[in-house]
C-alpha cells in the first residue's frame, strides 16, 4: 500500500526522535498532536515542545488541544481521515472516542519491555530496580494503562553506571528505528500483536522531586542507582543546613562502622557518606543557584567532615 495517512502524537525529546524516524523514511504526518506550549526557563517564557518546533520547520500542521475528550477536537482529527495515530510520550490520556478514529487504530512507542514498567517513567524505574535490560515495544493502544497486546519488541542491555538521560537517548533512538522499519507492516496487517502477560506486570508511577531524596538509611546500592535514575530529572538530592544539595554523580563503595548519614571523608575523591550497608561516594554535587562542581570544589567550600547528615 502507499504511506499510511499518519497523525503523530507525542511531545518531549523521546518522542521527536519518533517523528524524525517516521518524516526520514517518508512517512510524512497529516498533522501532529502535542501539548500545549508551556512556561519554560527563568523568564517562565512560553515555549513550543521539541516536536512542535520539528513539525513546524517540517510543514507539518500542528495541534495543540488541552484535552482529546472535546467534540470538536474529535470532529476535527476524525476530517484527517488517519490510517492509525502513532503515540510517543504525548502525556494526555486518549479516550476511546479518540483511540477509535483511526482506521487501524493507536500504536504506542513505549520504553519498557512490556509488561514490565507500565506507566508514566519505565527508564528511570528500569534503573531503580537494578535491571540489566529494557527495550521498546511498540504496542497496540487500548482504553487501559499500556495493558494493549505488542506488535514487536527489541531488547536494550543497561549498561552499567549508564544514567537515565543516557539510556533515554538510546531507547528514543531505537524507538524510531523500530517504527520506521515496522509501521507498514503493522498497518498492512502483516504483523499481529501479542497480548501482555498479565500477571507479569508491574507499574513506573509519575516522579516528583521527593522521590529523589537520598535516605541515608538504605543500602549504597541502592542509593547509587537512585542517582543514576534521577539524573539529570528531578537529580538525587540531599539537605546540608537546610539547603537541597543535588547530587549528580555517585558510586557504592564499602562499609564502614559509622552511623547512616556519617560523613567519613570529604575530599578530592569524594564525599563519602555512610549508609545502612555500604558508602556512597559522590563525586559532583551542585548547591542551590550554583553550577555543578567536583567533590574537591564542594569540600572546599562546605567543610562536612565527621558530620551527620539526619
Amino acid at each position: 500500500m502507499k504511506n499510511p495517512r499518519v497523525i503523530f502524537a507525542g511531545t518531549p525529546e523521546f518522542a521527536l526522535a519518533s517523528l524524525q524516524a517516521l518524516v526520514e523514511s517518508g512517512v510524512v504526518p497529516v498533522a501532529v498532536l502535542t501539548q500545549p506550549d508551556r512556561p519554560a526557563g527563568r523568564g517562565k517564557k512560553l515555549t513550543a515542545s521539541p516536536v512542535k518546533r520539528y513539525a513546524l520547520e517540517q510543514g507539518i500542521e500542528v495541534l495543540q488541544p488541552k484535552t482529546l475528550r472535546d467534540d470538536d477536537v474529535l470532529a476535527e482529527l476524525k476530517a484527517l481521515e488517519p490510517d492509525v495515530m502513532v503515540v510517543a510520550a504525548y502525556g494526555l490520556i486518549l479516550p476511546q472516542a479518540a483511540l477509535d478514529i483511526p482506521a487501524r487504530g493507536c500504536l504506542n512507542v513505549h520504553a519498557s519491555l512490556l509488561p514490565r514498567w507500565r506507566g508514566a517513567a519505565p527508564i528511570q524505574a528500569a534503573i531503580l530496580a537494578g535491571d540489566e535490560q529494557t527495550g521498546i515495544c511498540l504496542m497496540q493502544m487500548e482504553a487501559g494503562l499500556d495493558t494493549g497486546p505488542v506488535y514487536v519488541a527489541e531488547v536494550l542491555p543497561i549498561g552499567a553506571g549508564e544514567t537515565a538521560g543516557e539510556l533515554h537517548d538510546r531507547l528514543a533512538a531505537l524507538g524510531g528505528r523500530m517504527l520506521a522499519a515496522h509501521l507498514s507492516a503493522i498497518v498492512e496487517g502483516e504483523v499481529l500483536p501479542l497480548p501482555q502477560e498479565e500477571s507479569l506486570a508491574t507499574y513506573a508511577g509519575k516522579i516528583n522531586k521527593n522521590d529523589a531524596e537520598l535516605d541515608w538509611h538504605c543500602d549504597a546500592d541502592e542509593l547509587e542507582r537512585r542517582v543514576r535514575a534521577y539524573n539529570p530529572v528531578p537529580t538525587a538530592w540531599f539537605e546540608v543546613d537546610g539547603q537541597r544539595i543535588k547530587c549528580w554523580e555517585a558510586l557504592s563503595t564499602a562499609s564502614v562502622d559509622a552511623p547512616p548519614g556519617t560523613v567519613v571523608s570529604s575530599g578530592p575523591d569524594g564525599i563519602v557518606v555512610a549508609c545502612a550497608t555500604g558508602t556512597l561516594r559522590m563525586t559532583a554535587l551542585q548547591r542551590p543557584g550554583k553550577r555543578r562542581i567536583t567533590a574537591q570544589e564542594f569540600a572546599s567550600q562546605v567543610d562536612l567532615s565527621g558530620r551527620c547528615l539526619l
